[in-house]
C-alpha cells in the first residue's frame, strides 16, 4: 500500500486494522484492552496523530473470535505474520497497555520483526489490583451488563476520591452510556483477552528483547506501578524509561509526543 493522507481501514492479513498517515517508514500500533476485536475507531488512532507526519501509522486490532485457550504469545504471533506478510522487514513498534503485554512478547520471540519499541503504558505485568478490575469487568461483559462494564473502565481514568471523582460522576455516566450504544453481540474476545492478560507475567524474559525500547508512562497509572515500570525497564537490556509525575492512563500530552517522536526518529 502506498501511503496517503486518507485513513483506510478494513481486514489485512486477517487482522482488523486503521492505516494512516503519510510518512515512508511504516508503524505497527498495537492498541489497549477493548470489548470486542473490531476495526479500530477513530478515537483509538488519536493519540498516535503527531506521527502521521513521519510514519504511516498501521494500527491492527487482535484477531476476531480469539480461540479457547489463547495467550498473548499467540496473539504476538498474529503480529509477527502481519508484519512479514505486509512489509517483510523490520519496523517500529508501539504497544499500549494490553498492546504493550503482547509487543513484550513480539519483541523477544521474533526480534527481526522489531526495529524500535514503545511499550506505552504497559509493564511485565499488572498490578493485583488490575487484574481484578480487568476479570470483573470481563464478567460483566458475560452477564450482558455492558454499561457497567463501560462505567468501570471510563472510571480508571479519574482520581479514586475526592472532588474531582465527585464531578466526574455525569462524564463517567454519559460516556458510559455512549459507549454502551454500540455494544458487541458477545463479549467473547473481551474475555479470551482478559484471561490471557491475567497470566502475563514476563520479568524473567525482558532480558530477551535486543530492539532499542522505551517505556513510558505517568506514574499515577491506575494499572500499574511506578515500580513495575522501573522493573520493566531494568529488566530489557539498555531500555530508556520516562515517567510522568501525577499522569494517569495512557500517557499523552506535548511532552510525552516530543518524547515518542525524538525517540523514534533518532539515528
Amino acid at each position: 500500500m502506498k501511503p496517503s493522507e486518507h485513513p483506510q481501514k478494513g481486514i489485512l492479513h486477517e487482522l482488523p486494522f486503521v492505516r494512516e498517515g503519510k510518512g515512508d517508514q511504516p508503524l505497527l500500533v498495537v492498541p489497549g484492552l477493548t470489548f470486542e476485536n473490531k476495526t479500530p475507531s477513530g478515537m483509538m488512532t488519536s493519540i498516535y496523530r503527531f506521527l502521521r507526519e513521519a510514519y504511516t501509522i498501521y494500527c491492527v486490532m487482535r484477531r476476531p473470535n480469539l480461540p479457547e485457550g489463547v495467550g498473548l504469545r499467540d496473539m504476538a504471533d498474529d503480529y509477527a505474520n502481519f508484519i512479514k506478510r505486509e512489509f517483510n522487514r523490520s519496523v517500529d513498534v508501539i504497544g499500549l497497555s494490553t498492546g504493550g503485554s503482547i509487543v513484550q512478547h513480539l519483541a523477544a520471540d521474533h526480534p527481526e520483526r522489531v526495529r524500535r519499541l514503545v511499550i506505552h503504558s504497559s509493564a511485565h505485568t499488572l498490578s493485583d489490583k488490575a487484574k481484578k478490575l480487568q476479570l470483573e469487568i470481563a464478567r460483566l461483559g458475560e452477564e450482558g451488563r455492558w454499561w457497567q462494564a463501560y462505567r468501570m473502565l471510563v472510571e480508571t481514568v479519574f482520581p479514586e476520591r475526592g472532588i474531582k471523582r465527585t464531578l466526574s460522576r455525569p462524564i463517567v455516566w454519559l460516556a458510559a452510556s455512549l459507549m454502551a450504544w454500540d455494544k458487541p453481540s458477545d463479549a467473547h474476545d473481551l474475555v479470551a483477552t482478559v484471561k490471557a492478560e491475567d497470566q502475563h507475567a514476563f520479568k524473567d524474559r525482558l532480558g530477551e528483547i535486543t530492539a532499542p525500547t522505551l517505556v513510558i508512562a505517568g506514574m499515577a497509572d491506575p494499572f500499574y506501578s511506578p515500580a513495575l515500570f522501573r522493573e520493566t525497564a531494568s529488566g530489557i537490556p539498555g531500555a530508556e524509561l520516562v515517567l510522568y509525575e501525577g499522569m494517569g492512563h495512557p500517557a499523552s500530552g506535548k511532552d510525552f509526543e516530543g518524547t515518542v517522536l525524538r525517540f523514534l526518529t533518532r539515528r
